[in-house]
């Protein structure tokens, strides 16, 4: 039995290609690509393709895409058996592409580089296979802009056809790093998250300080220019790290993801860039939180689903050291930002703990943030992830209430009729309690808090 990445089953009827099929799928050859092109759409390459239509990009059977859905289908249900071996063909890694281009497309879908890159996609996929296997595979030309919200970033955003490639190895490598993760590691992992983090903390919180009648105390940390502080070749060393145990009994993977992180991790991305904006968008911006002022082999982008991922890999050192080595049992980490949670009685041994922590820190090319390091009784709460997280209850931070009142203030005023950001953050403020601020808020554009249709 086959079955597709949501764990239906896939079967020939679906596929509506019984007379093409053996009864139990194998991996494709190119000879069985080439035919299963011309019996759905006559030749996956069209060396003239007209305008693209965006309304039926495949259900239509005139589309000019060299591509329907039926060939999604196969491609879904053969990937499920993609690099069962060593050394995968050709053929294999081009059905491993394609499942890394339609992850990829789902939040890009529309966008002018994915309907390029989509209008001759087998050919594109083709070709980016062949860079990979011959060893000539390079990162194209991004684009970097500044973003202020929900602070003032610099982001890096890398074309659709590395994307590909980012998930590629994503899909290669994060299962097994995820394994080796702590649970109280929350950022960009599939069931935690933002609200997770609140909550765990807010767990720890409470188990420590026994709902409050024995006292305790609560360490918020947060480390300087986490992601332009990153030496590149202490994260390529990780990485390798993991891949040599990942890919032990598998040394053509293990050759093959080793090039592409080393592509990825030691690619300039400030070499021309493309700039989207003007050089005042970047006044605001630290120097110390931008690439360009960085020195060279140090600091990685943000946007990237490859950062995220580097960005747990690299501090999952430091989870292991706190959490096993120092031996504290409530800790947390999100991205940059972690805490420690301890009775009053360890209150001595906690700050000498921090000394070796910040120590530790600094032998990996990191350190803490002078003025974002703190520790106060778990009683008053602490501000984590956007919140004010107390004992009993959780309230939106300043820069959340901020955000949210400029998002229904611009609705109302007219001055957007996109409700994406404010739909966003009142699906994260409903995890709160903050039903008097929302009242208000709506109340002060004319709004009957409770009645907004959206």
């Amino acid at each position: 039995m086959i079955y597709r990445p949501d764990d239906s089953l896939v079967t020939a009827e679906d596929l509506n290609l019984a007379t093409e099929l053996p009864d139990e799928l194998t991996l494709p050859t190119n000879e069985d690509l080439e035919k299963l092109a011309t019996v759905i759409h006559g030749d996956f390459f069209d060396e003239n393709p007209v305008d693209y239509r965006p309304m039926k990009p495949y259900l239509d059977p005139r589309t000019p895409f060299p591509y329907t859905e039926k060939a999604e289908r196969f491609f879904a249900a053969t990937t499920q058996r993609v690099f069962t071996h060593d050394r995968p063909s050709y053929s294999e890694l081009v059905c491993a592409l394609h499942k890394a281009y339609v992850e990829a497309r789902r939040a890009k879908r529309g966008t002018l580089d994915e309907i390029r890159f989509e209008a001759n996609l087998f050919q594109n996929l083709e070709n980016l296979a062949k860079t990979i296997m011959s060893r000539t595979y390079e990162p194209s030309r991004g684009i970097a802009f500044i973003v202020n919200r929900p602070v003032i970033r610099e982001i890096f955003a890398a074309p659709f056809r590395d994307r590909v490639v980012h998930h590629l190895l994503f899909d290669l490598c994060s299962e097994w790093w995820d394994r080796r993760f702590i649970g109280n590691s929350f950022a960009c992992r599939i069931g935690k998250g933002t609200i997770y983090g609140w909550k765990h903390i807010q767990r720890d919180m409470r188990t420590c300080s026994n709902l409050g009648k024995i006292p305790a105390l609560v360490q918020k940390n947060d480390l300087s220019g986490y992601f332009m502080s990153l030496d590149r070749r202490l994260l390529f060393q990780r990485v390798c790290w993991g891949l040599e145990q990942q890919f032990a009994q598998a040394p053509w993977l293990y050759s093959l993801t080793k090039y592409l992180w080393r592509k990825i991790i030691f690619d300039d991305p400030t070499r021309n860039v493309q700039i989207r904006g003007s050089a005042n968008d970047w006044k605001k911006l630290p120097r110390n939180k931008s690439l360009f002022f960085q020195k060279p082999g140090v600091g990685i982008v943000i946007g990237n689903l490859t950062s995220q991922l580097l960005s747990n890999i690299f501090l999952d050192q430091l989870d292991h050291y706190v959490r096993f080595e120092l031996g504290y049992r409530f800790y947390g980490r999100y991205v940059d930002d972690f805490y420690i949670v301890v009775t009053e009685e360890e209150r001595d041994q906690l700050a000498r703990d921090m000394k070796q922590i910040d120590a530790y820190l600094k032998s990996i090319g990191l350190k803490l943030h002078p003025k974002k390091c703190y520790n106060q009784d778990v009683k008053h709460g602490i501000d984590f992830l956007g919140a004010r997280v107390y004992l009993q209850h959780v309230q939106p931070g300043p820069r959340v209430v901020k955000n949210f009142r400029q998002a229904v203030h611009n609705i109302a005023s007219g001055k957007t009729d996109d409700l994406d950001v404010l739909t966003s953050y009142d699906g994260l403020i409903s995890h709160m309690q903050a039903q008097r601020m929302i009242g208000q808020t709506y109340r002060s554009v004319g709004w009957e808090y409770g009645e907004l249709t959206i």
